[in-house]
């Protein structure tokens, strides 16, 4: 690394013709004079948390043996070479999501508080704990916080048992009566990234250029020339990965247009007709937010509580919803395994490109804690123990994975919340209904 006089600062920007293009953490961002050749610049911390509907069939979950992570259960399989960053916690409870709904398994799985029985506008839950990172730890960033989800529907009224269906629309809440919207367009959260102005200035300014890379080349040319040969090859990465997302973007968009002959108000424009092509482009949009650190904060609905939907490319023909509800036939519990392994799959990949995608004197990967779970433990009894729970990731020097922690009593998730803000840098002594932190993970 070549030391200069002067750093180049970390919120630096291109622009141009109505885009922003964020950079990813670069040598020439390090202090003047505060390092050596062999002394990286020091990584900035995140937290991610993935949501998956309807908890799991636990018994395929469920890694064998404690302590050590050395062999993975059935469901866990696809993420064999990930498994030295991963860490399994088992059994774990969300004890203020009864009554045992859907609606509150996923109001409570990041606010760990009871959500209020109502069917109108007078919803009460809890600040959830990524806000309460956002706020920490987001605050210096684009965007203190970014909510994913993949389903592209408005819900309103009654949901589910009386509970009004803004518990099992929103995983964030900054305050307990202030849900936030995830957004599940990969166009919309391509140009909240990278555009400017209001979102109908964005949409028209993308639609006039073929790209927006373009519109910031004369930046990129006489950036290059200020740089190491080292931080170039870092930039032409980064950049040919925006861009790269921006074509399949287009890609989707121009396959959307043409497939509709017929009338379909339901499917937005630019959005992949695969689940699992639409899931690929959210992850890959994550990595680019997190490399350019526009947000340190994420959170992703995999797939919305009580969902139907079938997975047919993976030879489940039937809903999701109605084969959780399963009465204990095999062949049915069988097939719920085969969907959470799926969504275990499409973890795997977010995992692999936090893994190699390059930061200071690692990845992304170490320098990310990604928590994935449910808040639901058995779908055919509508429990919340024994939750299908798993952290990935290194927190910056700060975890260690390979593991797999068993509790013997049932222990709260706010626990595990309340750690992994530790880890990140976040100072709490409680949480919700926390009744300690996670020791396991603290001795690192």
């Amino acid at each position: 690394m070549t030391i200069t006089k002067k750093a180049l600062p970390r919120r630096t920007l291109l622009r141009g013709m109505g885009a922003t293009v964020a950079l990813p953490l670069l040598d020439a961002m390090v202090p003047a004079m505060t390092a050596t050749a062999s002394t990286p610049a020091s990584p900035v911390r995140r937290l991610g948390y993935i949501f998956v509907p309807m908890g799991s069939d636990i018994t395929r979950w469920t890694p064998p043996g404690n302590d050590s992570l050395t062999d993975l259960s059935p469901i866990l399989q696809p993420l064999a070479p990930h498994k030295d960053h991963l860490t399994v916690v088992t059994n774990m409870e969300l004890r203020n999501a009864y009554p045992g709904t859907h609606a509150t398994s996923n109001s409570a799985y990041l606010s760990c508080a009871k959500a209020k029985l109502t069917e109108s506008s007078d919803y009460y839950l809890g600040t959830t704990v990524d806000q309460i990172a956002a706020k920490e730890i987001g605050q210096g960033t684009q965007l203190p916080s970014l909510e994913l989800g993949m389903e592209i529907l408005e819900v309103v009224g009654q949901c589910d048992d009386g509970f009004a269906c803004v518990y099992q629309n929103n995983l964030s809440w900054s305050s307990p009566t202030t849900p936030l919207p995830y957004e599940a367009h990969p166009r919309k959260v391509f140009e909240r990234l990278f555009g400017e102005g209001s979102p109908e200035e964005r949409s028209k300014t993308l639609k006039k250029k073929a790209s927006m890379l373009d519109r910031v080349k004369s930046d990129i040319s006489r950036l290059q020339r200020e740089l190491g040969s080292g931080d170039r090859a870092k930039i032409d990465q980064y950049l040919s990965s925006v861009r790269e997302v921006e074509r399949r973007i287009q890609i989707a968009e121009s396959g959307a247009s043409e497939e509709n002959t017929t009338p379909d108000m339901e499917r937005p424009v630019g959005v992949p007709a695969a689940y699992a092509d639409h899931v690929r482009l959210m992850f890959d949009l994550q990595v680019l937010a997190l490399q350019a650190d526009i947000t340190r904060v994420i959170t992703f609905q995999l797939a919305r509580e009580g969902s139907t939907r079938s997975y047919n490319e993976i030879g489940v023909s039937e809903p999701h919803h109605p084969l959780t509800h399963h009465g204990n036939d095999p062949r049915k519990i069988a097939k719920v395994a085969k969907i959470n392994e799926y969504h275990v799959s499409l973890f795997g990949y977010l995992i692999e490109k936090l893994k190699t995608t390059p930061e200071g004197d690692g990845s992304l990967l170490d320098h990310s804690l990604y928590l994935y779970g449910s808040g639901m433990g058995d779908p055919n009894l509508h429990d919340h123990i024994n939750l299908p729970i798993m952290v990935a990731g290194g927190g910056a020097g700060r975890m260690k994975g390979g593991r797999h922690i068993h509790y013997t009593d049932r222990t709260p998730l706010a626990n595990l919340h309340l750690t992994l803000l530790e880890k990140a840098g976040v100072h709490m002594d409680s949480f919700a209904d926390s009744k300690g932190k996670v020791e396991e993970l603290l001795s690192i």
